[in-house]
């Protein structure tokens, strides 16, 4: 089912092209993830934290299932970083029409990669 919200995130863990995000994220859109310790609200702190995500992309990042419906889809990813092997999910919310994100919820497993994750994300955000 196309949801173009969706489509343009997948496109960006591929390609980085900041400019595309940007417009799909809705002004009110809400931000979760294990890395961070409150839900984060709107367009400059969701696009913030899904921009310093770059840490999980390379090489050997592959989203291996997608689940989509009407409004929203959820993607599982996985990735080897530093001997490490990251699987999480990517649940994604989006407006009726399908064109912005509203919500955006990442949950990662197993808990090494947790705090893996932490600390790069915090090295990626200090250096923004």
């Amino acid at each position: 089912m196309p949801n173009s919200a969706i489509d343009q995130w997948i496109k960006y863990v591929a390609t980085h092209d900041e400019t595309e995000l940007w417009g799909v994220i809705h002004p009110d859109a809400m931000f979760e993830s294990p890395i961070v310790r409150a839900p984060q609200q709107g367009r400059d702190l969701v696009f913030k934290y899904l921009t310093s995500a770059k840490v999980i992309g390379g090489p050997g990042f592959r989203f291996v299932n997608e689940w989509r419906n009407q409004t929203g889809a959820v993607l599982e990813f996985e990735n080897d970083i530093d001997g490490i092997r990251v699987n999480g999910v990517d649940i994604i919310s989006t407006a009726p029409a399908g064109d912005l994100i509203t919500h955006f919820k990442v949950m990662v497993r197993p808990l090494k990669a947790i705090n893996l994750l932490h600390r790069l994300m915090g090295e990626q955000l200090r250096r923004a």
